[in-house]
């Protein structure tokens, strides 16, 4: 196969790709995408359609919502519409505040377990929403993380409650969906509550998926979306992963009522999907033609197992046959991850171990794995990088690497070895993303 310098270089057209990628699903660039305001609406060019939607000269026009790249998306907003912009609160995850917004204020809360400050800055935005008109128009920005951000437990639920029952359904193994559902009904505002709290005024709601069915309802629990029928009952979701006896009586309780419907006020309600992994997906391609790789999808719907897809991918590596360019393999999505050890690192991080003991011995392929958000898991790191030497180095290092993933301890693994992915903040978040390269 075609010879590609080692180490750095290898590892540097993997951060370079997965740079690139993410400025084509920044949330600032999919909001100046839609077009400009022309008059008193705004028309809006989304997939192939116009729509116009009203900006009423006497109406208020109020900016709301919460996410980790909830400010990227702000950011777009307060380019395009300016001082049409009568006031705004949207939340963030600590750290992730966009500078330079002038009239949407930012409330930095925890994630991905809830806390005080959350449902301080929710209240916030609530208030904010209060006494509108038919006249007026909410704006909601909602990207992956708004389930934690957005905080108000529901009636006879407490706080510490509700974090107690996030973080054993984070540790369980349970999907990003599975687990939503659950949060919908811990909730005053999910689960289209957020409604009920804006009245009559029109809604119109800018989404970024984390969700690998790309359901709507489901991104950010769905707090502008009216709720339907549970495919699959909170309760029964909690006796999947063992957790019935678990979580606090509260929450069995709350889980155990009815979800009443929401009120349907007269109001025009749009959601528009801006950015997903399969833009991104879409943009790696257009990158590894440039830079003239030869290119393969691996999954790019993943989901399911973190060491399964990880065990995939490390396949697909060592299965590429010799040819003259290297080889980019790509998987998009978001794995589940089951976290039993006393360790620390995050899904991304867990997939890169795990590849690279599988990748033992191979001296011809690495990947970078990390989420599109700049975090993963609760560590300051995007995810890691692995090759077939990462055994090697983790002994040099004192370290055993199987002994390190069983207790689910990849951060600190990484960080000994020097393969850690930090980025910051990014400005989007459409879930994960493996670059692996074969040459």
């Amino acid at each position: 196969m075609h010879d590609l310098p080692q180490g750095v270089a290898v590892r540097a057209l993997l951060k370079n790709i997965y740079v690139e990628a993410l400025e084509s699903v920044r949330g600032d660039r999919l909001v100046e995408a839609l077009g400009a305001p022309q008059g008193d609406h705004w028309r809006i060019s989304h997939q192939g359609k116009i729509i116009d939607w009203p900006l009423h000269p006497d109406g208020r026009l109020i900016v709301i919502g919460a996410g980790k790249a909830a400010g990227s998306l702000a950011k777009g907003l307060e380019i395009l519409l300016g001082d049409r912009i009568s006031d705004g609160c949207i939340i963030v995850k600590h750290g992730h505040a966009e500078p330079m917004l002038t009239r949407i204020r930012q409330r930095q809360a925890g994630h991905p377990i809830p806390d005080e400050q959350g449902v301080e800055a929710t209240a916030e935005m609530l208030r904010t929403v209060e006494g509108l008109t038919e006249r007026d128009t909410v704006i909601v920005l909602l990207t992956g993380g708004a389930s934690a951000l957005m905080v108000a437990p529901a009636d006879g639920v407490t706080l510490e409650e509700k974090a107690a029952a996030t973080d054993l359904l984070l540790r369980s193994g349970a999907s990003i969906e599975e687990i939503n559902a659950v949060r919908k009904r811990l909730s005053r505002v999910k689960g289209g509550g957020l409604l009920e709290h804006i009245g009559p005024a029109s809604v119109l709601t800018l989404l970024m998926s984390d969700i690998p069915s790309g359901d709507l309802c489901m991104i950010g629990s769905g707090p502008t979306i009216a709720r339907r029928k549970d495919l699959a009952r909170p309760t029964a979701i909690l006796a999947r992963y063992g957790l019935e006896e678990a979580v606090p009586v509260s929450i069995r309780h709350a889980l155990a009522q009815e979800a009443h419907p929401v009120p349907q006020a007269a109001r025009r309600q749009e959601q528009l999907m801006l950015g997903d992994s399969a833009m991104l997906v879409e943009a790696v391609h257009g990158i590894a033609a440039r830079e003239g790789l030869a290119v393969c999808d691996v999954d790019p719907v993943m989901a399911g197992n973190t060491h399964d897809a990880a065990l995939k991918m490390a396949a697909a590596l060592r299965a590429v046959p010799p040819q003259d360019r290297p080889a980019l393999l790509i998987s998009a999505g978001e794995t589940t991850l089951q976290v039993k050890g006393d360790g620390l690192g995050g899904r991304n991080q867990e997939f890169a171990l795990v590849a690279g003991l599988a990748l033992a011995g191979e001296d011809n392929a690495a990947l970078l794995a990390a989420g599109t958000d700049g975090t993963d898991g609760p560590t300051d790191a995007a995810g890691a990088f692995a090759d077939g030497a990462l055994r090697e180095r983790a002994g040099a290092s004192g370290l055993d690497a199987e002994e390190m993933l069983a207790r689910n301890d990849s951060y600190h693994l990484f960080e000994a070895t020097g393969d850690l992915f930090r980025t910051g903040p990014t400005g989007t978040n459409v879930m994960d993303l493996v670059l692996g390269i074969a040459f």
